[in-house]
This record gives structure tokens, sequence and C-alpha cells, in this order.
């Protein structure tokens, strides 16, 4: 008989933050679980420091594999679960110590539930806490949610009913940042309940550099994603394809902001977002509004910063 959870965590090059994250899971209040560690061709010490955690505690154990991305790392993983419900937990991530517990009272409540997740606090690449916190629709989900954002926020913060998997396929390796929303949607979309719970359970590392920094390749990656969407959910696609496409070309023009990228790329994308769907002003106008003066500002401020571009552009 196997474990209730199986916690499924690729590691790639996690030796700074593997030791933290392990212990994180050690130290959950709801105790049956197991825990797969899948060394995904690490260069530096993540396998040895896994391998000193499987000698303490027999829940934990490892797996090694030349590097073949997180995808299929993650593949490998549900292939490999035996338990009634499947975690995912990126190694460089934290859960707060009732998180498992909360999540199996959640789903014993609610037979139909497919997808539990909670709330995320935001910390620094460094763990420092940041004050900021998601606050996603928890409730009342349907699939149009799920494809204007990626609700979930993290895999770190997922649990699956493992019988989820028998009815829909794992996650695509053939994308390379909405993987985890493709997934996330299609458990909706094959008819389970996708719903949150109120309460922060865990704290999620952000960093501004990486590939969620080069926003081209995030948008192709986005546009790839919303293609299968067309195939495996038509009648979503067509009624709610436009505002999709704002929402996201608006956190693009925001992360540009965030990232002090030159101020027209910000622009840029706002501009197009709004020609996707201008009704994004009135449907979130806080979020639209705030986005519109952080861009439109930084380009206000960049011209009168450098007034022999600004008097150049009003000269074409």
């Amino acid at each position: 008989m196997g474990a209730t959870v199986t916690i499924i965590m690729p590691a790639y090059n996690a030796g700074p933050y593997l030791a933290e994250s392990i212990e994180s899971v050690l130290a959950q209040t709801f105790r049956d679980f197991e825990l797969l560690i899948i060394d995904d061709g690490s260069q530096d010490n993540t396998a040895e420091i896994a391998r000193q955690y499987c000698e303490r505690d027999h829940r934990v154990k490892l797996f090694t594999q030349p590097n073949q991305g997180v995808s299929n790392t993650r593949n490998k993983g549900i292939e490999m679960a035996k338990g009634e419900y499947i975690a995912f937990f990126d190694a460089d991530d934290l859960w707060i110590p009732e998180k498992l517990a909360a999540h199996i009272e959640h789903f014993q409540s609610f037979p139909e539930l497919g997808l539990s997740f909670a709330k995320v606090e935001f910390m620094t690449f460094d763990g420092k806490p940041t004050g900021q916190f998601s606050n996603s629709r928890l409730q009342n989900i349907q699939p149009e949610h799920l494809y204007y954002e990626n609700l979930v926020i993290t895999p770190t913060n997922a649990v699956i009913r493992s019988r989820v998997f028998e009815e829909v396929e794992g996650f695509d390796k053939n994308l390379s940042g909405t993987e985890d929303a493709d997934l996330f949607l299609r458990v909706k979309c094959q008819g389970w309940n996708v719903e949150g719970i109120n309460r922060v359970l865990v704290r999620y590392r952000t960093s501004l550099a990486g590939v969620s920094s080069n926003l081209d390749r995030m948008e192709e990656d986005w546009n790839r994603f919303s293609n299968k969407v067309k195939l495996y959910a038509p009648e979503l696609f067509q009624q709610h394809y436009n505002r999709a496409k704002a929402v996201f070309l608006r956190y693009l023009a925001r992360r540009a902001f965030r990232l002090r990228l030159t101020p027209q790329i910000g622009v840029d994308f706002m501009k197009r977002a709004l020609r996707a769907d201008w009704q994004l002003i009135l449907r979130e106008p806080k979020r639209t509004l705030l986005t519109m003066l952080a861009v439109y500002g930084s380009q206000i401020l960049n011209l009168f910063r450098y007034p022999r571009a600004f008097n150049q552009s009003l000269q074409k």
C-alpha cells in the first residue's frame, strides 16, 4: 500500500536551496507521504544532498537521470507515483507545515475536486519575504478563468487527485512556461472541480532573471498554449481568446516595467493588450489603469530625462 501523497520534486542544480526545501516537506504535520526527488542531470551537489536525506528518512527517494527538462521530469514522477494524491514541488520553494493536511481535508470534503491549491506568499530569490501575496480567484472557477491567467501561480501550489491522470495527460514538454497553466486548464475541461483554499500554504521564490525575463519567448510560449486550447476547447478559445490575450499582454507590460526595460517595450505590450480587448479597462480597472500608469509614466519620464531624444521624436 503506497503513501497517501506522492510529492514530486524535480531538481536541477538545486544545491543552494534543496536542503531547506526538503526540510519544509519533512516538517509537514501530515506525515503519510513519499518524496520523489528526481535529479535532472545536475552538475552540482544536488544528488549528494538528496542522498543524505534518503539515509535519514525512508520516505525520501532519489532518482537520477540525464537532463530531460522539467516537464519530462514531472511526468516521470507521475508514472512512479503510488499516492492517492500527487503534489508538485519546485526545489527552491517552501511549504508551510500545515499545507498537506489542509489539502487532504479539502479533498475529503469534496469528492469531485480534482485540483486543490491555496494562496501564495512571494519571497525574493535569496529567501526574504516581500510582503506580497497572490490574490487569485479561489471559488466558482470556470475554464475561462484558468485560460485568462494561471490562478495556481506555481506547480508547488498544486495538489492533484491521482485518478485525474487516468483521464488527463501530464505536462506538455513542448511548452516552457505555460505547461502548468495548460495542465490545470485541461483538468477543469475534463470535468473535475478546481478550487483554492483561502490560506497561505506556499512560499514562492521569484526572480526577474532567467527564462521568465525573455518576454518575447514568453509570448511565443503563450501562443503555443493558446493554439492547444483551440484544439481541446474550441468554444472556450472562440469566446475568450481576445480577453485572455489582453490579460497576458498586460502582464508582459507590467513585467517589462519591473525589469526596467526600455519604456517603449512596456507601452507596446499595453497598446496591444487594449487592441485585443479594450474592455479590459472596464472589467479590471484597477490592475489595468495601474499598469497603464506605470508604463506610460515611465515613457514620459524617460523622454524628459533624455530631452534630445524627446525633441527628435517631436520632429518625426
